[in-house]
């Protein structure tokens, strides 16, 4: 794990970790190695590679986007302003615009405070971490770099139609006539997704409702989307909706709620598309890619219904280089995010919506019993909230590493433990699964308050 990058590129709190100053310089880093890389794609001396460039609806989204447009532009790369647009929006433009790379700024499902940089390659793809390491040790070693002189310095422009774009894509990839006869809630937690959701769901004359649509710049995933499902859970209960829809700041994930009023993981839509995708035969060598944070009842089904399923580090980057290694067409993880490789090539929380929605009016079938195909063991899932300088040496504490070999050792052939740090902030997670719901909870969170106190939370 570097320095600056995380499991999906940069983040920290805006205006301190973050800083306008970094992002400038991160900008200025890509550009010196965007420039080095793609000089045979540039047809004569007076081209400029070109970046476009989306946000989310933060605050500090302007502030850090207008410093990394000046690290662009002084290093010769002009830019593109998509504006706010998800994150899945804008693989799809790099691609149809043929820019020359991306950059998202959000924070995805963290807290206004927080923010994020992330970068795409020329196809839409995250960048490797070989490129990510590059870019890193540039910045954190202050390696100089000349900027252009006047007559090279790069532009910007603004691209008005972002959401328009985005919007056909999705209604030219997951094909639907109409979803007339159902009954869909959304919830846009207040981010990216409320640009482009309402004139998706009116072009496919669909009975919707959106709660959590009204960005302020410091609302976004307050009490709501994919990370709160409890008012989406609710909104569908009292108004007797078919399926509940929930996106996260960026829009590259997705959970649902089923008409019931229940929570539809990850796992479990997973469950639902493979299972039709292999049925319909369009699963690319009957395999799923997910990541050890899967619930084994997902394995299970996979046994069950003849379908391989990988397994991966955690991180939606990883389920993509598995894809492509493996040449298999889909994937995600329990958190949300989910790769359609025939379609896009990142996470996509409205296509995925829209693929299960398919699926709903092809078959007929309400989302609940369409969720019959796997079995959920019991899991509990906490955070321990520990120091930044602590949260990789947990296993260092022998007190600590006592305690998670006795919890190993008593779950073993009955269920499993899994620590691991986060990628994007400061917690090590406890994962525990097993027969029993109520000792699975206990033990996790006598795990986590043993972790916090031996790791000096902050």
């Amino acid at each position: 794990m570097g320095k600056l990058f995380g499991t999906d590129g940069v983040r920290g709190l805006a205006g301190e970790k973050l800083s306008p100053e970094l992002a400038f310089n991160l900008g200025k880093a890509f550009a010196y190695i965007l420039k080095t890389r793609s000089e045979k794609d540039i047809a004569t001396p007076t081209d400029k590679p070109v970046v476009l460039i989306g946000k989310d609806t933060r605050i500090s989204g302007d502030m850090l986007e207008a410093a990394i447009v000046s690290g662009f532009t002084s290093m010769g790369v002009s830019v593109i302003l998509a504006e706010v647009v998800p994150t899945p929006g804008v693989a799809f433009l790099i691609k149809k615009h043929k820019a020359h790379a991306g950059v998202v700024i959000s924070a995805s499902h963290n807290p206004f405070m927080d923010n994020g940089i992330k970068f795409f390659d020329k196809d839409g793809y995250k960048l490797s971490d070989e490129l990510e390491n590059e870019i890193e040790e540039t910045v954190l070693n202050s390696i100089p770099l000349e900027a252009s002189k006047y007559e090279n310095i790069g532009y910007k422009k603004a691209l008005a139609t972002a959401n328009e774009e985005y919007k056909d894509f999705l209604l030219n990839s997951i094909k639907i006539d109409d979803l007339k006869g159902l009954k869909i809630a959304i919830d846009c937690a207040n981010g990216a997704t409320s640009s482009v959701t309402p004139m998706l769901f009116e072009a496919l004359s669909s009975d919707f409702s959106l709660i959590h649509a009204e960005p302020n710049g410091v609302n976004i995933n307050e009490n709501c989307g994919c990370t709160h499902m409890d008012s989406i859970a609710l909104f569908v209960k009292e108004n007797n909706m078919d399926i509940g829809i929930a996106y996260d700041g960026d829009g590259d994930r997705c959970l649902l709620i089923d008409e019931l009023g229940n929570t539809i993981d990850g796992d479990m839509i997973m469950s639902i598309c493979a299972k039709y995708m292999k049925d319909n035969g369009t699963l690319k060598n009957n395999t799923l890619v997910t990541t050890i944070m899967s619930n084994l009842g997902l394995f299970i089904m996979g046994e069950k219904e003849g379908i391989t399923v990988e397994k991966t580090d955690v991180g939606d980057k990883y389920v993509l280089e598995r894809l492509l290694k493996t040449g298999t067409n889909f994937g995600g993880e329990q958190s949300g995010h989910f790769i359609f490789l025939d379609y896009n090539t990142t996470g996509d929380g409205i296509l995925t919506s829209l693929y299960v929605l398919k699926i709903m009016k092809e078959t007929g079938k309400k989302l609940s019993e369409l969720n019959k195909v796997m079995k959920v063991l019991p899991q509990v899932l906490v955070n321990a909230k520990v120091s930044a300088e602590n949260k990789h040496s947990y296993m260092e504490n022998a007190e600590i590493k006592a305690e998670i070999e006795k919890l190993e050792k008593k779950f073993d052939g009955k269920g499993r433990v899994l620590i691991r740090p986060s990628g994007t902030e400061n917690l090590v997670r406890v994962l525990i699964e097993g027969e029993d719901e109520t000792e699975i909870l206990t033990e996790a969170n006598n795990l986590k308050n043993l972790l916090e106190v031996k790791l000096c939370a902050e």
